[in-house]
């Protein structure tokens, strides 16, 4: 089964992407892969404050995936997988990418404006090396508007 993976956050331009990905995936009878991304915390000198304030981010985050997976679900009729990972963003997506093959794209949102993100300039920077093609959707696509086909 094809599967999309979208890198999810709080954005807009997440929220894109996500849209972008279950109607690919409605398309070809595929599936969505949310990955939420919490950054590691450098409080070194508190550990006990390090991870409260990791797991706190870590429970902000999936709920946050929890919730827009619902929506994708009444919306498309796609249930995503979801997955929460604390760490680098480039790091966690780059070894995402190489234990599991069954993605057939990953799928990006572009900030609007100056520089479309660290994940986008990262990936597009190295796109000739991914295991799968990249899609980078605008903060503002409305794929209703057109019928564009991946």
């Amino acid at each position: 089964m094809r599967t999309f993976l979208v890198v999810m956050d709080e954005s807009e331009e997440a929220r894109a992407a996500l849209r972008y990905a279950a109607r690919r995936a409605v398309a070809v009878k595929g599936a969505v892969h949310i990955l939420a991304l919490v950054p590691q915390q450098n409080v070194s000198a508190f550990g006990a404050v390090q991870a409260t304030i990791e797991q706190e981010a870590r429970d902000r985050a999936e709920m946050l995936a929890h919730g827009i997976g619902g929506n994708l679900l009444a919306e498309s009729g796609i249930m995503p997988t979801i997955s929460v990972k604390v760490g680098k963003g480039q790091t966690i997506v780059a070894d995402f990418l190489k234990d599991h093959k069954e993605v057939a794209a990953l799928i990006l949102g572009a900030a609007e404006g100056g520089s479309p993100g660290p994940l986008v300039t990262h990936f597009s920077a190295h796109a000739g090396s991914l295991p799968c093609p990249l899609y980078v959707i605008p903060n503002d696509y409305d794929e209703t508007s057109s019928d564009h086909e991946a």
